[in-house]
């Protein structure tokens, strides 16, 4: 993987996580991650949610498979630039401390809030990236 996409992934403030549903569609929700060794992490947490049984995560234990979209946009388009990561992926409940410990130190708002519930992690197999071909760093 080139330096700049695990820049890119590291420095990103969310990303959307893309699961499958029961019936073959994608299933996209916002998220925040962090980067935690070869996976890409994530938290059930304390934002509002309409339930706890969260249709991401039945996804993930259903089909061990998920896609993450990073990008970044604004309107200088030689700034451009998107990540997609494909792989493994696994649902840890009880929360693993680890991936807990890794968003705690990427987000301020979980210094009041440590995420309790289910954590995931994507593991990074597949990477597919662009950026606009004006950027050198």
């Amino acid at each position: 993987m080139e330096e700049w996409v695990l820049a890119a992934l590291r420095s990103a403030d969310h990303g959307i996580l893309v699961t499958v549903a029961p019936d073959g569609s994608p299933r996209p929700v916002p998220f925040t991650f962090a980067v935690l060794d070869d996976r890409i992490v994530g938290a059930v947490d304390h934002k509002p949610k309409r339930t706890t049984r969260l249709a991401r995560l039945a996804d993930l234990q259903r089909t061990s498979t998920a896609t993450v979209l990073v990008e970044h946009y604004e309107d200088d388009w030689r700034r451009l630039w998107w990540v997609r990561v494909t792989g493994s992926a696994a649902v840890h409940d009880p929360a693993d401390d680890a991936i807990v410990d890794a968003l705690m130190a990427k987000y301020g708002q979980y210094a009041d809030n440590r995420p309790a519930g289910p954590t995931y992690a994507v593991r990074i197999e597949e990477v597919r990236a662009w950026r606009s071909s004006d950027q050198t760093s």
